[in-house]
């Protein structure tokens, strides 16, 4: 098998914050809390944006599955809060984020800014929830689930057209997915930007250890001054002990099957995991790009479908581009409005730069 490491690090991390308002406390909570029910039940599409102290966020429709009443987000942080929940605030570090500035680095901006709005931390920060991962350049895949020894009693496969395209084992506070990245990047994530760090767009493959609060505690992690002292540790844990992956034998002993070479270059990066530094450099002007030319490529698809729908209308031959690219312009003519144009694009340039 051929592979080549590319890069580790955190994809996502949760954390609660224990805050109370003090003296002269930005946060209206009522005030936000009317302006959340006026969107929701308002049902309009049009974003509400908030801003409070030096930092822009955009305010959702509804409460979070968490049972916080309010939640805002921004392309650093998916916030989750409420005046009489305990813990106040449960914050999520987006992937994008994480991958530019590092973990401490948003949580220290984000313990800045709830000081500067008039907020007061009454005991330290608790993780609940850290995915790890690494990606790998893999050519060839020559792996299943039976490759995996897992202490996780439940595991999934998943296939597209055929070919097997992920692996999961495991529900609740240790989950270990291994599947393909690229794939999962076209089909849900939308991620381009994970193609600057690779410096590739295909063959890449992820495993990656979904970690909540349970086993971050059997480690000592609890917050952010632990994550970098004790991941070592809870990685060595699950990459030797929890989960294995080894080359298929004739053997019915699975344990005694070798372990499979992806597998022991991974074990060999975990051991120098904490001195390596997951700060990356994400050019937003090339992941625009790129989203402009995943927006030509369905532009492009739909135009075929209205040449196809025209021709057949009309019992014409196949329609050239160029015809199908005029009747195109002239539909677009038609829905166009003039008064909404601005209004609409600054709204979507704002989601943007939120995020979006």
């Amino acid at each position: 098998m051929s592979f080549r490491f590319l890069l580790s690090g955190h994809d996502t991390i949760e954390v609660c914050y224990y805050l109370q308002p003090g003296p002269g406390c930005q946060i209206n909570f009522f005030d936000i809390g009317l302006k959340r029910e006026a969107l929701r039940q308002s049902k309009r599409r049009d974003p509400v944006f908030l801003k409070l102290g030096d930092i822009d966020f955009l305010l959702k429709p509804s409460g979070s599955r968490n049972g916080y009443p309010i939640v805002m987000e921004n392309a650093d942080y998916v916030v989750e809060f409420g005046e009489f929940n305990d813990p106040s605030f449960r914050v999520k570090l987006r992937s994008k984020a994480l991958w530019r500035s590092g973990a401490q680095v948003l949580h220290e901006r984000f313990m800045v800014w709830s000081r500067t709005i008039g907020l007061v931390a009454t005991k330290p920060e608790s993780l609940s929830r850290v995915d790890f991962t690494f990606d790998y350049e893999i050519k060839e895949v020559d792996f299943d689930e039976d490759s995996v020894l897992s202490l996780s009693v439940k595991d999934n496969k998943y296939r597209d057209s055929g070919k097997l395209n992920g692996l999961v084992f495991g529900k609740g506070d240790v989950v270990l997915r291994i599947y393909d990245k690229v794939l999962e990047i076209d089909q849900q994530s939308h991620k381009e930007w994970f193609f600057q760090l690779w410096n590739q767009q295909e063959d890449v493959w992820r495993i990656e250890w979904q970690v909540r609060q349970e086993h971050l505690r059997r480690f000592g992690i609890r917050t952010f001054a632990d994550l970098d002292g004790q991941q070592g540790d809870l990685l060595r844990y699950l990459a030797e002990s929890h989960d294995t992956m080894r080359i298929q034998q004739s053997d019915s002993n699975r344990s005694r099957w070798p372990t499979h070479p992806l597998w022991l270059d991974l074990q060999e990066r975990i051991q120098d995991f904490n001195c390596q530094g997951i700060l990356r450099e994400i050019d937003d002007i090339e992941a625009i790009e790129e989203r402009l030319m995943r927006i030509a490529i369905s532009v492009y698809g739909y135009l075929k479908r209205l040449a196809a729908l025209r021709s057949v209308q009309h019992s014409l031959d196949p329609m050239p581009a160029q015809r199908a690219q005029s009747e195109l312009k002239a539909l677009l003519d038609i829905v166009h409005d003039k008064m909404t144009w601005q209004t609409d694009v600054e709204n979507r340039m704002k989601l943007i730069r939120l995020g979006q």
